[in-house]
């Protein structure tokens, strides 16, 4: 897909983030577009930011691990576009938690969101893209799509979900020669609100770690701005990329992860002890 103009574009967590500058960018290039989000206030601020654009513009709440409702959004989209040549499964949350200290209910509620929430609106939109002969799937994995960290086991499940789940997508995809494509993303620390949104329970008390303290470490790491992640996310939807890492944290630690494939655990480890002890 090398031209965004007259194409439809739907977009999972568009209410801030990178899925608004997504819709800032795309709508520029003249790409009409189908926003959702659970926060019905971030949406109708990306709609207020996109007023003067030249494009068709569609909002829906949605709770992306609902399936009958993704499914209704894929219908309703096609319904006020007429087709839909793009999905960005990009809607997100975070977990900071041990292993023995996250309960099956935080489990289910990250699980939900971050991986279901790709295979619902891939599997729910993937037919109606074919049908354009000109489409992609952009699905948001992240730097722990590649690595995992202590306290983050729950949401690096999820992310490496997403990124097996789009590497065989996309093998699958070119096989069939449909004219469909798919992207994985990895970002690393990208400038949105997912640190404050995030759950975060006691249980990194047992690892020397400080709750209260843990969104504003990570907080300091996000560095990258939204637009600029956009920016990529879509050049590589154009140059029809496998992969995409995001940032220079995110291209050094894959770097480290190929050089010491399991080594990397204790570095991670013992860099993470030595920050809560500066903190």
């Amino acid at each position: 897909m090398k031209n965004f103009k007259n194409k439809v574009a739907a977009i999972t967590g568009a209410g801030s983030g990178i899925g608004q500058q997504l819709a800032l960018l795309l709508a520029k290039a003249g790409c009409h577009v189908s926003l959702s989000d659970v926060n019905e206030q971030g949406l109708a601020k990306t709609v207020e930011l996109l007023q003067g654009s030249n494009v068709r513009v569609t909002t829906k709440r949605l709770d992306v691990s609902d399936c009958l409702a993704m499914q209704a959004w894929a219908e309703e989209t096609v319904q006020n576009h007429g087709s839909v040549n793009m999905i960005f499964n990009n809607a997100g949350v975070a977990l900071g938690s041990t292993v023995e200290g996250a309960s099956y209910e935080e489990l289910e509620w990250i699980v939900g969101i971050n991986f279901w929430g790709v295979v619902y609106g891939t599997k729910e939109f993937l037919p109606y893209i074919k049908k354009t002969g000109d489409g992609h799937i952009i699905n948001i994995s992240s730097l722990f799509g590649l690595t995992a960290q202590p306290t983050q086991s729950a949401y690096n499940a999820t992310k490496f979900a997403v990124r097996g789940f789009t590497e065989s997508l996309r093998q699958e995809l070119d096989m069939e020669n449909s004219g469909v494509s798919a992207l994985c993303v990895h970002p690393g620390g990208i400038r949105t609100n997912i640190a404050n949104a995030a759950k975060v329970n006691d249980s990194l008390r047992s690892i020397g770690m400080n709750p209260e303290k843990s969104a504003q470490t990570f907080n300091k790491l996000l560095r990258c701005p939204p637009e600029e992640a956009a920016r990529q996310i879509l050049e590589a939807v154009q140059k029809d990329k496998r992969r995409l890492l995001i940032g220079n944290d995110a291209k050094t630690l894959d770097l480290i992860q190929r050089i010491l494939p399991t080594g990397y655990q204790k570095v991670t480890a013992f860099a993470t002890k030595l920050s809560q002890r500066k903190s």
